[in-house]
């Protein structure tokens, strides 16, 4: 029984934009990522240090710098340097920015940030 209602869960749950789902699961695969995302959404012109954005976001430096090198190397947000600083900000690509919008935009709807956090948790086993 309890197999299959963790089967209905997963399809309840898959019941999502394919595009978004995958930039869920492969690009915003953690909570401390999502308010990253909205972080550069909602700022899109930062150009800024771990530490700055760590103390703007509330979270540990070393939380978050691992995360923005991770979304980095994924092309969410591009790594530089400025004078001997490693600075992150948001990819100028305009499909990667059009999907931000889209994933941040979804995500003020209830039942779509139901589902994501399923994925996020269900990612981190």
């Amino acid at each position: 029984m309890e197999d299959m209602e963790l089967d209905l869960t997963g399809r309840l749950m898959a019941d999502m934009d394919p595009r978004l789902l995958e930039f869920l699961q492969s690009k915003v695969n953690s909570f401390v990522k999502w308010d990253l995302v909205n972080f550069f959404y909602d700022s899109p012109h930062t150009t800024d240090t771990a530490e700055n954005i760590a103390r703007y976001a509330g979270r540990g430096v070393e939380t978050i710098r691992t995360e923005l090198v991770e979304l980095a190397r994924d092309g969410v947000l591009e790594e530089s340097r400025l004078g001997g600083m490693t600075v992150y900000s948001l990819a100028s690509d305009p499909g990667v920015r059009e999907m931000l919008e889209r994933f941040v935009k979804a995500s003020d709807d209830r039942q779509f940030r139901v589902k994501a956090i399923y994925h996020i948790i269900r990612g981190m086993r």
